[in-house]
């Protein structure tokens, strides 16, 4: 009798470790719905939307109708930065379809997509997927990192100026190594403002002025707040892009002057002057 209690015993377990785990097959990363699957390699780039797919196996089937047997899954995706900050509110799903007897090698897969933070910096990102099966009960969660090659900026726990650089026109993004201007022409600059503070639902309001003084410190031009910009969204925006232009008098002397540029965090009460050489020849 003890014997026969161990046989049935082990070949209860059999059956159970026979039974398909729920798992997840496949995740990919995608240009568009259901297009190619892209390399680890590739980057995407702020401002982008990004298709992601997940295919699922050993999933369990209601066969409680013959002729209606069906699936139930739900499945969870988050999307999270290179600190682990969530790029966009959580996305959830279900899957409930239909299992016809052909079907025995269908494997469910579901679709999602998020676009890339304008403002994103480079990195590795993260895609975290959870799943259950509601007939059986099982679950199964897995990551896919990819890659954004954004415009780096270096952080700042107080309010400051990054990358500044003088340009020859708004298009260009090359900085100039000599700033040198001439009479009648243009001057453009570029900078990015960070370190400021955020408010509720990520707020943040940035004003910035310029002024510009000749080579004795005595101001020519002056436009105290000749910009700003007030935002607030789900992802925090970790900078804020500068840019200004400065129209030069075709009288102007030739010599040394100074930009001066002065930003205000309006927020949390926080102000940065940043003064840059320059030549007009």
């Amino acid at each position: 009798m003890l014997q026969a209690v161990v046989a049935l015993g082990l070949a209860s377990l059999g059956t159970l470790c026979a039974a398909p785990a729920l798992t997840i097959e496949r995740m990919a990363m995608h240009q568009y719905e259901d297009g190619p699957i892209l390399e680890a390699s590739y980057e995407f780039l702020p401002g982008e939307t990004a298709h992601f797919s997940c295919r699922l196996s050993g999933y369990q089937i209601d066969k409680t109708n013959e002729e209606q047997q069906r699936v139930k899954l739900n499945w969870n995706v988050e999307v999270t930065d290179p600190a682990g900050v969530p790029l966009d509110k959580p996305k959830s799903g279900r899957i409930e379809a239909q299992v016809l007897p052909e079907d025995k090698n269908w494997l469910p897969k579901f679709l999602t997509q998020f676009m890339i933070p304008p403002f994103a910096q480079s990195g590795n990102y993260r895609v975290s997927v959870r799943v259950k099966d509601e007939l059986s009960g099982a679950e199964v969660h897995g990551d896919l990192t990819f890659r954004v090659r954004g415009h780096d900026v270096e952080p700042s726990d107080t309010l400051v100026i990054r990358n500044f650089r003088f340009l020859r026109s708004e298009e260009d993004s090359t900085p100039m190594r000599q700033p040198l201007y001439h009479p009648g022409g243009m001057l453009w600059a570029k900078f990015d403002a960070v370190g400021y503070k955020l408010g509720e639902n990520n707020r943040f309001s940035v004003a910035y002025g310029l002024a510009v003084e000749d080579s004795a410190g005595r101001q020519l031009f002056a436009q105290p707040e000749a910009a700003a910009e007030s935002h607030e969204s789900f992802y925090p925006q970790s900078y804020v892009p500068g840019a200004l232009s400065l129209s030069l008098d075709k009288n102007v002397a030739p010599g040394a002057y100074t930009l001066v540029v002065t930003v205000h965090d309006k927020l949390g009460d926080q102000a940065w002057e940043e003064r840059r050489p320059f030549q007009v020849e």
